[in-house]
């Protein structure tokens, strides 16, 4: 069983949809808790540290074999919770995607509707440029206009906001989407430059670490 760990009920039948379509058979856990980001948005992502390796404790508890952060926020915060000696992987859904915009080349443009995801996801991106000796220079944009529709439950309004910033993008090798509920503005984009997105590649690497994690010797 792979766990989801969301701070938006939003991303559940996303998340459940990409399975169907490229991991069937693979079970699914979700774990929602939106309190989470609206902490770490008021005091930082390190305040929810303990918060977050609760819920990885919880997830581990009920039989999770892996856990996928799907929060930009809070997935270098859920990555060191792993590391500190849980028994099972866990990942942040917008690692692989970080490493493709470093593939693509080294002028980066990051589109967040955050601003408590700049920070994390152009360290992300900065990271695996190193763990892949390039050098890359990431550009942040504020989508600001975007967030208080998604709060308001008008995703498409959200998306139609973020496809047109991107399609404003000049002089990149990239455009990445910082948040994993950005990822339908790809398919409302009309610029020539490559837009990542993180849920795909995201449950691609967590349905492998689980598999992993379910034939590893005992």
């Amino acid at each position: 069983m792979l766990a989801l760990l969301h701070t938006s009920p939003v991303h559940v039948p996303v998340f459940d949809a990409l399975r169907d379509e490229t991991h069937p058979g693979l079970r699914l856990r979700h774990f929602v808790d939106e309190r989470l980001l609206r902490r770490a948005r008021r005091e930082g992502p390190a305040a929810v540290t303990d918060a977050v390796a609760a819920v990885l404790g919880r997830t581990i508890a009920e039989g999770a074999r892996a856990v996928l952060c799907t929060c930009s926020t809070l997935g270098g915060v859920a990555e060191e919770a792993g590391a500190s000696g849980l028994t099972v992987p866990v990942l942040r859904v917008d690692r692989p995607m970080a490493a493709a915009a470093v593939a693509a080349g080294p002028r980066v443009v990051l589109l967040a509707a955050l601003a408590s995801t700049l920070a994390p996801t152009t360290a992300l991106i900065e990271e695996e440029a190193r763990r892949a000796g390039r050098t890359v220079t990431v550009r942040p944009v504020l989508v600001d206009a975007a967030w208080s529709r998604f709060e308001a439950g008008d995703n498409e309004g959200y998306v139609r906001e973020v496809a047109a910033v991107a399609d404003r993008v000049t002089h990149a090798d990239a455009i990445v989407l910082a948040q994993a509920s950005m990822a339908p503005a790809r398919d409302l984009t009309t610029t020539s430059i490559p837009v990542l997105s993180s849920p795909a590649q995201g449950l691609a690497a967590a349905a492998a670490a689980a598999g992993a994690s379910r034939n590893r010797p005992a």
